[in-house]
C-alpha cells in the first residue's frame, strides 16, 4: 500500500517555528514582506516501511502530477514479486473483487499495489483510472473532509517541519532543495508507520500526566487509592 499527497504551497517568506542559533545571538528576519514564489512537493509514501518518494514542484496541475504519479509507480512495480495468473491462488485482499464489491466487467491484470488517494475530480478521471487498473493498481479515495485518513499528510507535516521551520527561504527553488534533501536524510533511516503505534501511545501517556497535573506518577488501569 502507498499513499499520495500534494503538500504545499509553502511560500518564500520567514518561516515561524525554531531554529538553531549561537547562544546570545537570536536569528534576525527581515522586515520587508517580500513574497520569492511558492512551492509544494509531491509526496508518495510507503507506511509500511516509511519510505517516501517525492519531487518539489512550483505547481501541481493534473499535468504535473498524474505523469510524475504514473511514472513512480512503474518504478514501485517493477520491484514488486510476480504474482500468480490464477485468482484462486491469490489471497482475499490481493483480488480485484474485495475492493471493488463485484466482479470486474473486464479482464483485469492481477492486483498488486493499493493507492490511497484524496477524492479530487482530477485524481477520479477516466484517463487516470483506467491507467491505474491497465498497470494492477487499486485506487482507494478518502472520503470527503476524512483526508486525515491519508498517511502522506502525517509525513509530509514531518518533513516540512524539518526542511522550513524557523528558516527564511528566499526563492521557491530554494525551498524545493531544502524539501528534497530532507525527504533524502528521511530515506536514510525511515520510520513506518502504524495505527496505534508508539507516537499514540506517547500522546495517551502525555494526556494521562497532564490529567494528573503535571505529575510523572501514572495510576494502573486508574485505580483509586482511598483516603
Amino acid at each position: 500500500m502507498w499513499c499520495q499527497d500534494e503538500a504545499g504551497p509553502y511560500q518564500a517568506i520567514p518561516q515561524p517555528g525554531q531554529s538553531w542559533q549561537p547562544a546570545g545571538k537570536p536569528v534576525c528576519q527581515p522586515h520587508e514582506y517580500i513574497r520569492g514564489g511558492t512551492a509544494k512537493l509531491l509526496t508518495l509514501f510507503r507506511p509500511a516501511t516509511g519510505e517516501v518518494r517525492a519531487k518539489g514542484v512550483t505547481n501541481a496541475p493534473n499535468v504535473v502530477l498524474h505523469p510524475w504519479l504514473q511514472t513512480e509507480l512503474l518504478h514501485i512495480l517493477a520491484d514488486l514479486p510476480d504474482t500468480p495468473t490464477e485468482h484462486s491462488e491469490l489471497p482475499t485482499p490481493a483480488q480485484w473483487p474485495t475492493w471493488l464489491g463485484h466482479v470486474p466487467h473486464l479482464p483485469l491484470p492481477p492486483l498488486r499495489l493499493i493507492l490511497i488517494w484524496d477524492n479530487l475530480a482530477g485524481h477520479v478521471s477516466t484517463s487516470m483510472v483506467t491507467w491505474l487498473f491497465a498497470h494492477g493498481v487499486m485506487p482507494l479515495y478518502t472520503p470527503l473532509s476524512g483526508s486525515w485518513l491519508n498517511m502522506a499528510e502525517s509525513v509530509q507535516r514531518i518533513l516540512r517541519t524539518r526542511a522550513l521551520n524557523g528558516q527564511h527561504p528566499k526563492s521557491a527553488a530554494e525551498i524545493i532543495t531544502w524539501l528534497e534533501d530532507t525527504v533524502a536524510g528521511w530515506n536514510a533511516a525511515p520510520t513506518p508507520f502504524v495505527w496505534d503505534g508508539k507516537r499514540r501511545q506517547r500522546r495517551l501517556r502525555a494526556k494521562q500526566r497532564r490529567r494528573l497535573g503535571g505529575s510523572a506518577a501514572i495510576l494502573a488501569d486508574y485505580q483509586l487509592i482511598p483516603a
